[in-house]
């Protein structure tokens, strides 16, 4: 049964990554183990521990890190890319061009590896998994709201979303005040392998993710 260590930007993030390992690992049994932010064990909405973009650099580049890959399969490091420049890392190229979602990812993957210790990431590139989102997590949940180009959005993907929320599902997401429930209602149907299979390729940086998951993860249907 593979382990799954999450270090994410937030609590929805987790919610949104587990329903999407769920629903990849299908029949197969899995074990996930949220590690930042740390998660009250009687209230799943609740964190003991401050997220953000600050704390998983802070965590990745510290010793529990690599303790955790001392008792779990596979880490999973979970970031968006709307705030690349506050951790210093440019979206565009050297002509000033806006960086396509390839090209975005693998520039993040490069900065979240030397963060962690290039020579140790080398070591374990297999077991480290990472869930860049571009822009945010958010857009990773278009496809199950629209059928239309609105699906491969990566940009203001909040707005996008909570216009369809409203209208099918009687709810919006507030910005700054993001409440885990809603995203536990709209993820779930990623937790089904047949669903996330049909859907994960119509969002590009979705798709690196679970193509990283396929190419790296063994499961015992």
């Amino acid at each position: 049964m593979p382990s799954f260590a999450l270090i994410t930007e937030g609590i929805t993030d987790q919610i949104v990554i587990e329903n999407i390992l769920y629903g990849f690992a299908g029949d197969a049994e899995i074990d996930i183990n949220p590690l930042q932010p740390l998660r009250d064990a009687t209230d799943m909405n609740r964190a003991v521990s401050p997220g953000n973009w600050h704390k998983v650099l802070e965590y990745c580049s510290s010793a529990r890190f690599k303790d955790a890959l001392q008792f779990n399969d596979f880490i999973v490091v979970q970031i968006d890319t709307d705030v690349c420049h506050d951790y210093q890392v440019s979206n565009r190229d050297e002509e000033g061009n806006e960086l396509s979602v390839k090209a975005m990812i693998e520039r993040v993957r490069i900065f979240l590896a030397q963060r962690i210790g290039s020579e140790f990431y080398e070591e374990y590139r297999l077991r480290i998994l990472f869930a860049i989102a571009v822009q945010s997590t958010e857009c990773w949940l278009l496809p199950l709201l629209y059928t239309d180009d609105k699906k491969s959005k990566t940009k203001n993907c909040l707005d996008t979303l909570n216009r369809a929320l409203i209208k099918q599902k009687s709810f919006s997401i507030d910005a700054k005040n993001k409440q885990p429930d809603y995203y536990r209602i709209v993820s779930e149907p990623y937790s089904r392998h047949k669903k996330l299979m049909e859907l994960y390729k119509y969002n590009p940086s979705l798709r690196a993710f679970v193509e990283m998951l396929q190419e790296n993860v063994p499961l015992a249907q």
